[in-house]
């Protein structure tokens, strides 16, 4: 090998950026789908019905004992054997990253609620409204302006977390490159092409995480 050879990272921007769209994607999917479930199981774990709050605890402490990497084999080898089909490994990781986000998402969202002063519960309830009228009218929205730097801090570690793709052979934005660098014998532009992808687009979810905290501050 010989000089930095940019024209291989040239040629293969096409399929760069396929893959690096299946990494995106699979960073939204499981965002959305995390949070969501997140919310259902904070509110689970903030409930007065003790059965059911020990179920979302289960769930949650459950899921962040494990490492990813094991949640995405369960449902890649495990939940076919249950099903007696197979599910297909894109299928298998968006569950997998949903319900591993969730439990994380969850325990943000629940740290968010109860941020809430109990004043604004109580004078809620005391107008009339139910349980979770209070928390969709009350205290979730004034709870999500102190969630929103974790969250899109969870975020940052979700786009990198997609890398783990490779594992069920998933092509994704990393695994893409590392296919390029080594058909091309071109190691260290691939790499360093793939480094400063990932530098740019966490930094910048770092820094919108930053300034939403300091607006937070500022008010």
């Amino acid at each position: 090998m010989s000089g930095f050879d940019i024209s291989v990272i040239l040629d293969a921007l096409p399929f760069l950026a396929q893959a690096l769209g299946l990494s995106l994607g699979l960073t939204a999917i499981a965002l959305i789908g995390g949070l969501t479930l997140g919310l259902v199981l904070a509110i689970a774990r903030l409930s007065r019905y003790r059965a059911l709050a020990t179920f979302a605890a289960l769930y949650v402490n459950g899921f962040r004992a494990v490492p990813l990497i094991l949640v995405i084999f369960w449902f890649y080898f495990l939940v076919p054997l249950l099903l007696g089909r197979p599910v297909g490994a894109l299928y298998s990781v968006l569950i997998a990253f949903v319900m591993f986000e969730g439990a994380y998402y969850s325990e943000i969202i629940r740290a968010g609620l109860k941020s809430v002063r109990p004043g604004q519960w109580q004078a809620a309830q005391a107008s009339g409204m139910s349980y979770l009228q209070t928390i969709r009218l009350v205290v979730l929205p004034q709870a999500l302006r102190k969630m929103a730097p974790l969250m899109v801090t969870q975020g940052v570690v979700l786009f990198q977390d997609t890398s783990l793709v490779y594992v069920v052979s998933l092509h994704d934005f990393m695994t893409s490159a590392s296919i390029v660098a080594n058909t091309q014998n071109r190691i260290v532009e691939l790499y360093v092409f793939a480094a400063l992808v990932y530098f740019a687009l966490c930094t910048a979810g770092s820094t919108l995480a930053q300034r939403l905290s300091d607006r937070q501050r500022a008010h």
